[in-house]
């Protein structure tokens, strides 16, 4: 049995796979086929992106994308926050809070480093509660920026 995430995009499915598979490692697009002799049929694609497998169709519909559903991307380090959250938004993405935000095709994504995990994981509950009022106010989220909330509460303490 295999489990495969499909999306249902409305318009330019391969201006998406194109995007994903440029920004991800692990990536390629397998299939991408019209059905329908029409320029604004329906599209079926299946890729893998980052060695996760999707497939998606492609046709103007009621159904749209909206944040009950995204995908979450766990980077190493800022670098990688950067790169995701640029390459996501280039071309008409929308900035949302706390990492969050849309890609021009309306598919939420949260982009998250590793760091934050921890931070919100510190064994020092006022470490974390820093931590995470620092995340509440970002929209991109800059590891030094948490790091600093939570150190600033250590320091507080210990003079």
């Amino acid at each position: 049995m295999t489990i495969i995430t499909c999306l249902w995009f409305q318009n330019d499915l391969k201006g998406a796979l194109d995007r994903y598979t440029s920004l991800f490692p692990d990536s390629e697009v397998h299939s991408l086929n019209q059905m329908g002799s029409m320029a604004d049929e329906v599209w079926l694609a299946e890729w893998r992106m980052n060695g996760t497998e999707f497939r998606a169709i492609s046709q103007r519909a009621d159904f749209r994308f909206n944040e009950s559903a995204s995908l979450s991307v766990t980077c190493a380090d800022q670098a990688e926050v950067d790169r995701y959250w640029d390459g996501l938004l280039a071309g008409g993405g929308e900035e949302s809070q706390c990492g969050w935000l849309k890609d021009p095709w309306g598919l939420s994504w949260q982009i998250v480093p590793q760091r934050l995990n921890e931070l919100l994981a510190d064994p020092d509950p006022r470490r974390a509660q820093a931590a995470t009022q620092a995340m509440l106010q970002q929209r991109r989220i800059v590891i030094a920026d948490l790091e600093a909330a939570a150190d600033a509460v250590t320091a507080a303490a210990t003079s």
